[in-house]
């Protein structure tokens, strides 16, 4: 199919295709992003189209993976869980929740420790801690294995439990 033809294909089916990324995102610029993103992706694939099949289902199914991989990594944002054993969950939310408990510890305390990390742990666990991926992290970190990267993260945070610990005993729990 050439690109003149393509290009037909899609507009005639743009009215259907608007109308669907409204109902997946209710929001009307984001229908628009959506839209626009469905565009890009299918005229950069449509090597990938096989002529005279449903190119309607097939651009439909482009959006919907768009808008299921957008939700997907707008979620990623919010909340990230970290794989080990212990379970660490770092949350990202919006909401603030009053801590009752009594503090001994300041920032520029945790800061402190976290400082005093050899580089190697510092560099992996700080980048947790800002959001990003371990994909992410293995880049720059100049693409080291990821067990090793989990390893690195995992062991920062026991050498962190260990030495605030040490500093305040049990006043933190």
């Amino acid at each position: 199919m050439h690109n003149l033809q393509f290009v037909q294909e899609f507009e005639s089916h743009s009215n259907y295709l608007r109308h669907f990324a409204m109902k997946l995102t209710r929001d009307k610029s984001r229908a628009d992003d959506l839209f626009q993103e469905t565009a890009l992706k299918a005229l950069s694939n449509q090597r990938k189209y096989i002529a005279n099949t449903n190119i309607r289902a097939w651009l439909t199914t482009i959006m919907k993976n768009l808008f299921i991989n957008l939700y997907r990594k707008q979620k990623r944002r919010n909340e990230l869980h970290d794989g080990t054993s212990n379970h660490f969950f770092l949350n990202e939310t919006s909401e603030v929740i009053n801590n009752e408990g009594e503090m001994n510890m300041n920032v520029k305390e945790v800061h402190k420790i976290i400082d005093e990390l050899d580089e190697s742990y510092r560099v992996p666990f700080m980048m947790v801690y800002q959001g990003y991926k371990y994909d992410e992290i293995q880049e720059a970190m100049g693409n080291l294995p990821m067990g090793t990267i989990k390893s690195r993260i995992y062991h920062a945070r026991r050498i962190l439990q260990h030495r605030v610990h040490e500093v305040y005993g049990d006043a933190v729990a």
